[in-house]
């Protein structure tokens, strides 16, 4: 699945999000690449994510409560039990 990594607006990062997390709701991607393009985008667009450690106005209503839950559980720091 190709998805641009560089996003040059907010709506367009929340659009790429909204398209990786579908596919993978869809099955059409594994988990595995889903986690990668969701690191991928936020390594190279991090400004755009957070403004003061919460998700920015646009990303919250363009992604909606259930997409941007599942993006913060892929980019939490991994927890070895």
């Amino acid at each position: 699945m190709e998805v641009k990594l560089f996003q040059r607006t907010q709506r367009d990062l929340a659009a790429s999000i909204n398209l990786v997390i579908d596919k993978y709701w869809e099955d059409s991607i594994s988990e595995e690449d889903m986690v990668k393009l969701i690191n991928k985008l936020y390594i190279n667009n991090e400004e755009k994510f957070k403004r003061n450690g919460n998700y920015t106005t646009v990303l919250r209503q363009q992604c909606g409560k259930r997409r941007l839950s599942v993006v913060s559980k892929v980019l939490q720091p991994k927890e070895v039990s």
